[in-house]
Order: C-alpha cells, then structure tokens, then sequence
C-alpha cells in the first residue's frame, strides 16, 4: 500500500497569502460559474411571480415562509420543483454554502419521512461527493490554511484504522465527532478512498438525515435548530457510533495481545 501523501504546503504556492495558485483559483471559479449558470437556468423557468419569494432561509421563520409558499409550487410542477432542490442542494454542499439543514428540513415538511430521507440523503452525498473531487483538485492548501491541527490529527487517526477504515468513516459521519464540512475537504488529502468516503456518506448520513427529516414534518413545533440534537439524540448517535466503530477497537486489542 502506498504510503499517505505528506499535507504540508508550500508556501511557495500561495499567491499573496491566499491559499490557492492561479489555476486552483481559476479552475475553482470555472466549477462555481457552471453551477451558478445551472441554478440561474432553473429559477428563470420559473413563473416571475416566484421570484421575489424564493431566498435561501437562514432562520426558522424564513423556512416556514418559504414551505407555506413552496407546497403549492411542489405540487403544481413537482419534476421542476425536485430538480430545482436538488441542484441548490448540491451547490451548497458542494462549495460549503451553510444552510443545508434548512434544506433538509424543507424536504420533510413538504415529501414526508420516506421522501424526504431518500431526497436528503442523495443530495448530500452527491453534494459531499462533488465538494471530495474539488478539494482532490484544490483542497489541499485550503484545509491546510484553515484546520492544520485537525487535518495532522485526522490523518494520524486515519493511518492507525487502514485496515477499518470503513468502519472508522461510518462513526465519524453517524457521530457528530467532526465536522462533515471537514470531512468532505479533508478525506481526498489523507488519501481516502473514493468507495469508503462513498459508503460511509451513503449509510453514515442516514441517522442524523432521519432526525431533521422528521423534525421538518412538526416544522412548526421546533423553536430553535439546536433541538434537533438534545443529549438524548445525541447519545443514540454515539451508540451507533460506538457499535460500528467496535471491529476496529476489537481488532486493535487482538493485535496488543
């Protein structure tokens, strides 16, 4: 098996202090502008008098505005409507736009459980998937530049659980240990395979997708975002965890005795 790839950067590379070369940078806000057009091509078939009304929710109140007023439009052109979530979705995910977990919230309230599990699940792995092959090309003195301490200890952790490392990905997604932002942009750096990152996004995500999922349906019942994970969730997600984690931990204990 090769051997991990060093994440120190050269300083050498940096233009100006900012952490991306001319080309990183280029190549960067080549992929923006073809996903800004894609977006800009979907809202135009829209009816003009969707316009004014359509904003990405930063609070609960702008979320319930925009699903009070989207159920209607859902439900009139549903393929538009999908097509529509999905890229936006993606887009955010992609270039690390918070605000996905409006996003997930809105699928709930407006496809239900099933629907909207299956709708936030596939958006953010195909987002996570997009933002992996980004930072493949122009990630690396970006988390550098942002979490050096975290990115030595994330590829410590990683070198130590090779031969589990499924097992490892799939507790970091279930739990909210790291980041998933950070996990997005770190995995291709400390040579991640592309399958493991895949299935890990796949079925870690489904947990936590399952709880805002849910959360969206009685979205008129939740007053603040940080009821979504109360110690009670919090403790199922690092049971789930614990337990997909315990091949590496019983293998490790084999090895020591």
């Amino acid at each position: 098996m090769a051997a991990p790839r060093s994440v120190v950067v050269e300083a050498g590379s940096w233009v100006l202090g900012f952490p991306l070369s001319r080309w990183e940078f280029a190549a960067t806000l080549g992929m923006f502008l073809v996903f800004s057009t894609g977006l800009v091509c979907i809202y135009l078939t829209m009816p003009a008098a969707e316009y004014e009304l359509l904003k990405l929710p930063r609070t609960l109140s702008d979320l319930r505005s925009l699903k009070d007023h989207l159920a209607i439009y859902a439900q009139l052109h549903p393929a538009k409507f999908i097509l529509g979530y999905c890229s936006t979705y993606i887009f955010m995910q992609t270039f690390m736009i918070p605000g996905t977990i409006f996003m997930s919230l809105l699928a709930g309230a407006l496809f239900g459980v099933v629907g909207g599990l299956f709708l936030v699940v596939f958006n953010a792995t195909a987002g996570a998937s997009s933002c992996y092959f980004l930072s493949k090309l122009i990630g690396r003195p970006i988390v550098n530049w942002l979490w050096p301490e975290k990115l030595r200890y994330f590829q410590a952790e990683i070198a130590k659980r090779r031969e589990k490392l499924l097992n490892y990905m799939l507790f970091l997604r279930v739990t909210p240990t790291l980041p998933n932002l950070f996990i997005n942009l770190a995995s291709p750096i400390v040579d991640i395979p592309f399958h493991i990152f895949f299935l890990a996004t796949v079925v870690g995500l489904i947990p936590a997708s399952y709880i805002t999922v849910r959360a969206g349906i009685a979205l008129g019942e939740l007053k603040y975002l940080k009821d979504l994970y109360d110690l009670k969730t919090l403790v199922v997600l690092f049971l789930i965890g614990s337990i997909l984690l315990l091949p590496t931990i019983l293998k490790r204990k084999r090895v020591y005795e």
